[in-house]
């Protein structure tokens, strides 16, 4: 229910055997008709045999303050409840934006129907095709090739950076390997490389061609805030 229910009411369904759950959140309210089965009921003149839903255990679990009711062994396993614990509200919300964004990627898995090699294989190995393309450009525009290549090269780089190994070295290695037709990635354990397939490291296919559509579209708005800036100090000087 999403309202109170009075101690005469939750004592005669205690009695019948059946346990009433009061001030029900609304998503609760949704979730669990469509896990077990049923729909929900404004009145107790609706309550019909075919609005009932089933499950093979429901059960109230306490742990520490806060009491939990488990519904298990349900009609329709679609979803499922993630309890996190831990020593500090700071470590919960680590772990549980580290459980959104791995469930995420999985998600976008199944959508995209694909994935793309990770530990930097990718920028490198577009790095080197950009370099190849910007013989056959002419004039300024090589300038512009030049720049977004190297900026795919800072997602490797900061990726050994971050694990404290040398990244000029490793850019170097990188390079030289991708150069050879390996389709490598950097190893932040060894500051060296490795074949992200071997060890299962990818990316999502979505996410690489978001940042790829607005690292271009980014770099324009910012120079055009630019622009507006200067234009708006030359006006204040006349």
């Amino acid at each position: 229910m999403k309202k109170g229910i009075d101690p005469i009411s939750l004592d005669l369904l205690q009695k019948e055997g059946i346990i009433g759950i009061r001030r029900a959140k609304k998503r609760n309210m949704e979730r669990i008709p469509l896990a077990c089965g049923g729909y929900s009921v404004n009145s107790e003149k609706d309550l019909v045999p075919e609005c009932l839903g089933w499950a093979g255990s429901v059960y109230e679990h306490v742990l520490e303050e806060d009491k939990f009711t488990f519904i298990e062994d349900v009609k329709n396993p679609m979803s499922c409840t993630i309890l996190l614990r831990g020593p500090s509200r700071h470590t919960i919300e680590q772990v549980k934006d580290a459980i959104h964004d791995g469930l995420r990627a999985v998600k976008n898995v199944f959508i995209d129907g694909c994935v793309i090699a990770g530990a930097g294989c990718f920028e490198v190995q577009t790095y080197q095709h950009l370099m190849k393309y910007k013989s056959n450009v002419v004039g300024r525009k090589k300038i512009g090739v030049q720049i977004f290549a190297d900026a795919l090269l800072s997602i490797p780089r900061i990726l050994v950076s971050n694990a404290g190994h040398d990244p000029q070295d490793a850019i170097l290695a990188l390079l030289a390997a991708t150069e050879n037709g390996k389709m490598v990635g950097v190893d932040v354990f060894t500051g060296g490389v490795l074949s992200p397939k071997d060890y299962g490291i990818y990316d999502n296919y979505c996410v690489k061609k978001q940042f790829l559509h607005l690292g271009s579209i980014i770099a324009e708005k910012l120079l055009l805030v630019d622009e507006i800036i200067r234009a708006g100090r030359t006006k204040s000087e006349d």
